[in-house]
C-alpha cells in the first residue's frame, strides 16, 4: 500500500492524499521490535515533494503539523500530501516535553528548531526525535556549552534554507555532527548527509556521524546494553575533543 499508492498517489494515479500515519519509533531499551518504524525506508520513497516525514519533539510542534495538514496542506498549491509522523512513546510521559499555551495559539510548525544562545558553539549537533532530550540533559549536567543542539523536526521535505541559516549563525570552523539512535545503515543518516553536504562545501567541511554501527537488527534485546550504547553516543556527541570521521561507539556488539 505504501509503495504502490501512498508514496506515488499523485504521480501514478493523479490523486492527492491527506493521509496521516502515526508510527511508533524510538530506542527505549525494549528490544528490536519496539524500536524502529524504519525511517530510512520512508526516506527512500521521498522525491518530488510527494510526502512529509516528521519526528516532532514538542506538543506544540505536533499540534501545528496536524493543523497545517488540515488547513491548506504544505505546498504552494495548498495540496495535502501524505504525512508520516514518527512518535516516540517515552516522550508522552517525559517531564521536559511540554509547550506553553502561547506556543499553541501563535506561530506555526518549524521544520528545524535551532539553539538560541549557543551561537558561539564550536560544534553543532543536528539530531531528530527523542535523542535530543538525552543530549540536552547531558549537556546541562556537564555544562558542555561548546555544543549547540539543533532538531530536524521535518526530515522531508528538507528545509535547506533553515539548516543554512543555523550554520551561517555559527563559526565557519564549527564542527557539524549528525547524531542518531539508529544503526548507521538505518535512520536518517545517509539522507541527511546527502542534504547537508552541499551546504558545507563552501567552507570545506563535512558532516560527521555519531551513532550505532551497522546492524542487521534494529536494536539490541538487552536493556543494559541499550543503556551503555545510548550513553556512549551521548558521550561522543558532547566530547571536548574533535570527533574523527571514523569514530564510532564501541559497546555495540550484538553477542
Amino acid at each position: 500500500m505504501i509503495d504502490q499508492f501512498i508514496s506515488c498517489c499523485e504521480q501514478k494515479w493523479g490523486q492527492p492524499s491527506g493521509l496521516v500515519m502515526l508510527l511508533p519509533h524510538g530506542y527505549e531499551g525494549q528490544g528490536p521490535e519496539h524500536s524502529s518504524a524504519r525511517i530510512e525506508r520512508y526516506l527512500t520513497l521521498c522525491a518530488e515533494n510527494n510526502m512529509q516525514v516528521v519526528n516532532c519533539t514538542t506538543p506544540a510542534q505536533y499540534f501545528h503539523v496536524l493543523r497545517r495538514q488540515m488547513y491548506g496542506g504544505h505546498d504552494r498549491r495548498g495540496t495535502r500530501k501524505p504525512l508520516i509522523v514518527f512518535t516516540p512513546k517515552s516522550l508522552l510521559r517525559h517531564a521536559g516535553v511540554v509547550s506553553d499555551v502561547r506556543e499553541f495559539t501563535s506561530g506555526g510548525f518549524s521544520e528545524i528548531l535551532g539553539d538560541p544562545g549557543h551561537e558561539k558553539a564550536s560544534r553543532v549537533v543536528f539530531c531528530s526525535g527523542k535523542i535530543y532530550y538525552d543530549l540536552l540533559a547531558a549537556r546541562e549536567a556537564r555544562k558542555a556549552d561548546h555544543v549547540a543542539l539543533a532538531r530536524v523536526e521535518q526530515l522531508y521535505p528538507f528545509a535547506a534554507d533553515q539548516a543554512a541559516a543555523i550554520l551561517n549563525g555559527l563559526s565557519a570552523q564549527a564542527e557539524v555532527v549528525w547524531v542518531q539512535e539508529e544503526p548507521r545503515n538505518m535512520g536518517p543518516w545517509r539522507f541527511m548527509r546527502e542534504n547537508f553536504q552541499p551546504l558545507l562545501e563552501p567552507t570545506g567541511r563535512t558532516i560527521t556521524y555519531v551513532g550505532r554501527v551497522e546492524s542487521a537488527a534494529p536494536a539490541t534485546g538487552s536493556g543494559k546494553r541499550h543503556q551503555r550504547e545510548q550513553a556512549e553516543i551521548v558521550n561522543d556527541a558532547l566530547s571536548a575533543e574533535p570527533i574523527a570521521e571514523t569514530q564510532r561507539p564501541r559497546l555495540i556488539s550484538r553477542g
